[in-house]
């Protein structure tokens, strides 16, 4: 079977027509969709504006964290550093009973400019649950734990289990060490901050 060739007037025809369709397609299915542009309204028409919509939705749903040029927070911020030593209290066994489970809502304010911190009393191996909220705002946070000693140290040695930016926070903790463990809130902003905090586990104020 001898294939048919085509003359320069047929390839230019062809190439015409390919080029049409493609602008329509364009028109009509690719700039509606992807980017909301429908000038000739048959992309509304078809549907194809309505993928442009849903994607934008989506966008703006997932992007909603802005950068503020807060400073990047290393690991070496994580604890009181390597110069202090482990007190031997922490290598203590965990009592055969925990503290009784107990639930409470706290309220912490956390003025303009300033940190604070607030903690509660775990045994080792206790489990505490935590949920925190700002009013507004957000607040850097070390969340750490200090370990309970006979003798009152110079330094103090504390680990931290968390350190972010946010304006809420939920998770759960096991303590590695009895002593107190708690949050140190810092506020950048003009304004005061307030934190409400809900606790539930085996834990003391």
């Amino acid at each position: 079977m001898e294939q048919q060739i085509l003359n320069k007037k047929q390839l230019l025809k062809a190439t015409l027509v390919a080029i049409v369709l493609g602008a329509l397609v364009l028109v009509t299915a690719v700039l509606p969709a992807e980017y909301g542009i429908d000038p000739t309204g048959v992309g509304k028409t078809l549907g194809f504006s309505k993928l442009y919509i849903e994607n934008d939705d989506d966008t703006s749903e997932t992007l909603t964290v802005t950068d503020e040029n807060r400073p990047v927070i290393r690991l070496e911020k994580a604890g009181s550093g390597p110069d202090v030593a482990v007190p031997s209290e922490a290598f203590l066994p965990a009592p055969d009973t925990q503290y009784s489970e107990r639930t409470d809502e706290v309220t912490v304010t956390v003025p303009a400019g300033k940190g604070i911190e607030y903690k509660i009393n775990v045994l080792k191996y206790g489990k505490v649950k935590y949920e925190w909220l700002t009013n507004s705002g957000v607040l850097y946070f070390d969340f750490h734990g200090e370990v309970k000693q006979k003798i009152k140290p110079e330094q103090v040695y504390f680990e931290s289990y968390t350190i972010a930016y946010s304006n809420n926070m939920v998770g759960t903790f096991l303590a590695p060490f009895e002593g107190k463990h708690g949050w140190y809130f810092r506020n950048s902003s003009d304004k005061d901050i307030t934190v409400n905090l809900r606790l539930k586990g085996q834990y003391v104020l």
